[in-house]
């Protein structure tokens, strides 16, 4: 993805997430309880709960509301009926789309799914049509204000994957899953906060979008978001900037 079209996604998802608050504390407590239930409520031993705490903390989310939420998750609770399941599918223009929900009822869950990609445009695929083209990696977005050979100082020293600059001097640097932890804590010991940092799961290839099908994958993902038992959802879109993320 060009430098240009990176920030411009990062921007779109921060306004999603900044706008529906109160839907990401509900999505990150169930991800913090099951990520607890497989991994052990030990963030050092566990890099998806370490990576849903981080998020808990982006969202303002108080400690004692965590806590209980991993509790839950390392005790004996019905959110451990909970199951993952990852649908994939294609939107508007052959954009990529991965949908990572959590569900007690797949049935309810795959039916609204489909009913998502069929209202906006979309088809719902089939285990493994898309999955191959994201791979599961941290991300930490700089802005301009942050000098760019100084990330690379503290990138190179944490052992982070890459670091990707653009023209207006946004910086993102890449992490493994399992070093996104000690890369991200590299640079707060530097007083060097991220504008965003994120697990994702990042495409190999992407499609280029023209305003248009931008908002339509917008409306889409959107759509998808909206729904209860829906976690993340990714896609290969890059967008266009000339759409305003607010």
């Amino acid at each position: 993805m060009a430098g240009h079209s990176k920030w411009a996604n990062i921007k779109h998802r921060k306004a999603r997430q900044d706008a529906k608050r109160a839907k990401v504390w509900t999505k990150v407590i169930r991800e913090l309880t099951v990520a607890a239930r497989l991994g052990g409520p030990n963030p050092a031993d566990n890099p998806r709960l370490r990576a849903a705490m981080d998020n808990a903390l982006a969202a303002n989310m108080p400690r004692d509301t965590m806590d209980r939420a991993i509790a839950r998750g390392a005790g004996d609770s019905d959110e451990g009926a909970l199951e993952e399941i990852v649908y994939e599918g294609y939107g508007p223009g052959g954009v990529a789309i991965l949908v990572e929900t959590l569900t007690d009822n797949r049935n309810r869950t795959v039916a609204a799914i489909r009913h998502a990609f069929s209202k906006f445009g979309g088809s719902l695929g089939t285990s493994g049509s898309v999955a191959y083209l994201f791979d599961r990696r941290g991300v930490l977005h700089f802005d301009s204000t942050v000098d760019e050979e100084r990330i690379m100082e503290v990138a190179l020293d944490a052992e982070a994957e890459d670091v990707e600059s653009d023209d207006d001097g946004n910086t993102v640097v890449f992490t493994t899953f399992e070093s996104y932890g000690s890369v991200l804590d590299a640079f707060r010991a530097e007083s060097m906060e991220p504008a965003i940092a994120e697990v994702t799961m990042w495409p190999s290839t992407s499609t280029e979008c023209d305003v248009d099908l931008t908002q339509k994958t917008l409306n889409l993902v959107e759509a998808l978001d909206d729904l209860d038992d829906v976690q993340n959802v990714y896609s290969n879109a890059e967008l266009s900037d000339a759409v305003d993320p607010g």
